[in-house]
């Protein structure tokens, strides 16, 4: 077994360290999310936080880990005598993979013994191999959403439910949840990001020292790792002793009135959602009291916990970065402090009334003196002649569904239809491999013209493997949307461009509470550019499309050849997920030599693999040309306009009907 990386030697990262040592002296704070680029030590740390837990007593042969002084009533295992004697084990460290299956999770039960002797036979899963340990979730932002559900379920109740065709089974299911992502690969849904209890964000030092101190430390534990450990085994002992002593010093710290009003108050102020956010900092506030010793919880407290325990809840959509604003916590903090009224002379005025003090990029008056409005006198157009500087979004908008016709197998997700493990029953075909979804009815049908030969004499019936059904569920899936963005001079007026910008970031968003997987390729001037790779990480997409230029000639073809090659390759990455390809455009081409019957071949080349494809029309004036209509109708694909995209425009409705009684 390889020695563990010791938790105390790792470089930096003090708020991971703290969020960690904090749960492991209160579980009940509830876990922690931690966000960071690659190649950060996140794993490292989480790992090594194993060795600092303290033992624990397990009742003997339990697959469950009951406690043997207050063993669960309910354990499958069970029932086991309270007060026995019980033997002592290092806590675990369960890792759950990306891709496991729900019966993996949860566990699984004998459906076949169910049904044909009456036998509870339920094989623990991961949940009950980490009760009264850690639960690591690498990646968990790439984990399904229904595993999420069920992961965060169990971590809210302390207990997991597995239940198949009216058989449950229940178990205690406690652990100190601990999950790592790296936001380029795409973001958890604002309702899951609330149910960690901390998150902190890690990244790489920018100081040479640090670094150096990084390389030393991990070359010397590859050379050596128990002589690496064993060096730093006192240190590990003595942190290992605190978690032990703050575990005691816990249950007699004081949360006062004054600390309950200062964490009422932040949440407040900063607009959190729901109740969760002030229980999370008020545990994590008396962890941190108990880990400094203390049995009152102090205004220091009160802020470190909100620096833990609220960026990660004010996110409202995935382009909200996470993050706290200090001087208005410390703020917050100071005016919830006392008794005082801190405005006696009732005016509001004045540097502490908040309302004459001049913002950053104001004048001594308060009022933008010096401001330069954009593309204002003085300013140099970006990139040269005949490119506009980037022009500003409009407010995004709820869009009409856009879909993939027929039926996939693609990831879970919530766009197209597909075969799925989730979802409406739609028939049953025999299991391949376990049987995870049983059709009880089919099974029924099956079983029933075999009873006389199996010498069935009683009310049950016999049922054996052959019999059994799988069901067979239709739900949605999540796509790969590729958008194909017309930044020509064509559609490089301000206000038109943001109206385009604001279309495409409607779809973003939708395409990101979809689950869906995002591309974007531009195209103007002479060449198209793949602005982003296909990824899950709709924020970097917007990003990237905040910061398009625009203006040049229009080479359509270029920018459709560029998305056909892109698909290609995602089609050998991952083959079970179809495509959706939207084309931003007014359908002129103007670049390169003979550019409408190139793009026409080009658009062919969609049509004939089969590739799902809309055209947003952007194609404005009194006098129209049609373009974008014919270019849809080359894709084999359905043109709308910027006002048929909005889910409520009447004309969209409409267009829809007339298009299905056609």
């Amino acid at each position: 077994m390889t020695t563990p990386f010791p938790f105390t030697a790792v470089v930096g990262q003090d708020d991971l360290r703290l969020a960690l040592l904090l749960n492991a002296v209160s579980p009940s704070v509830g876990g922690v999310l931690v966000r960071g680029e690659k190649g950060t030590a996140k794993s490292t740390a989480v790992r090594a936080l194993t060795t600092l837990l303290p033992e624990v007593s397990v009742v003997p042969g339990c697959r469950f880990s009951c406690d043997p002084a207050s063993p669960d009533p309910g354990c499958p295992d069970g029932p086991h005598e309270g007060g026995g004697g019980g033997a002592s084990r290092p806590a675990r460290m369960v890792e759950l993979p990306v891709g496991a299956s729900e019966d993996r999770l949860v566990g699984a039960l004998d459906i076949e013994r169910a049904l044909a002797e009456g036998v509870k036979a339920f094989e623990p899963g991961l949940l009950a191999a980490a009760h009264r340990g850690i639960l690591y979730v690498d990646e968990v932002n790439l984990l399904h959403d229904h595993l999420v559900d069920l992961l965060l379920d169990a971590a809210a109740m302390g207990a997991s439910y597995v239940e198949r065709e009216g058989v449950s089974v229940r178990h205690a299911a406690r652990f100190l949840l601990v999950g790592t992502m790296n936001p380029e690969e795409g973001e958890l849904r604002p309702q899951l990001l609330d149910r960690f209890g901390l998150t902190v964000e890690v990244s790489a030092s920018r100081e040479p020292e640090k670094r150096v101190e990084v390389v030393r430390r991990r070359l010397a534990y590859d050379d050596d790792p128990a002589g690496f450990a064993a060096r730093w085994a006192d240190e590990e002992a003595a942190v290992r002793q605190r978690i032990v002593a703050a575990r005691e010093l816990l249950p007699s710290v004081r949360l006062g009135d004054g600390a309950l009003r200062q964490i009422a108050a932040t949440c407040a102020a900063f607009e959190v959602d729901g109740m969760r956010a002030d229980i999370v900092m008020a545990r994590t506030a008396t962890a941190l009291a108990a880990w400094a010793g203390r049995t009152e919880v102090l205004a220091e407290d009160v802020r470190q916990a909100a620096l833990l325990a609220l960026p990660h809840r004010r996110r409202r959509n995935p382009f909200d970065a996470p993050g706290l604003d200090e001087d208005k916590l410390d703020e917050t903090l100071e005016e919830s402090s006392g008794d005082d009224d801190p405005d006696p002379d009732g005016d509001g005025g004045g540097p502490a009334g908040g309302g004459g003090r001049p913002g950053p990029d104001e004048g001594p008056a308060g009022d933008g003196a010096g401001a330069q409005p954009e593309g204002g006198e003085g300013e140099p157009a970006p990139g040269g002649a005949g490119e506009q500087s980037p022009a500003p979004a409009a407010e995004p908008f709820r869009t009409k569904v856009l879909s993939v016709p027929g039926l996939g197998e693609g990831a879970a997700g919530r766009r197209s239809r597909a075969r799925t493990e989730h979802g409406r029953t739609t028939g049953a075909r025999r299991p391949q491999g376990a049987l995870t979804k049983l059709h009880l009815a089919a099974t029924v049908r099956a079983a029933a013209p075999h009873q006389r030969a199996r010498g069935r004499s009683g009310r049950g019936l016999v049922v054996r493997r052959d019999d059994l059904r799988q069901a067979t569920r239709e739900g949605r899936e999540g796509n790969l949307v590729l958008f194909v963005v017309d930044a020509s001079g064509s559609m490089a007026a301000r206000q038109r461009m943001g109206a385009v910008k604001g279309a495409v970031l409607s779809l973003l968003l939708d395409a990101y509470q979809r689950r869906d997987k995002v591309g974007l390729v531009t195209f103007r001037g002479s060449a198209a550019d793949v602005a982003l790779p296909p990824t899950s990480s709709v924020d970097a997409a917007a990003a990237r499309l905040e910061s398009l230029p625009t203006g040049g000639r229009t080479p359509l073809a270029a920018g459709l050849l560029r998305a056909h090659d892109v698909l290609r390759v995602e089609r050998l990455r991952d083959p079970a997920r179809r495509a959706l390809v939207v084309v931003v455009t007014d359908g002129r081409a103007t670049g390169g030599p003979e550019p409408v019957a190139l793009a026409s071949r080009a658009a062919r080349l969609f049509a004939a693999e089969g590739v799902a494809s809309v055209v947003v029309d952007c194609e404005s004036g009194p006098v129209r040309l049609g373009l974008a209509g014919r270019l849809a109708g080359e894709l084999g694909g359905t043109a709308v306009t910027l006002d048929e995209l909005r889910a409520d425009s009447i004309a969209g409705l409409v267009k829809d009907v007339q298009r299905r009684a056609a």
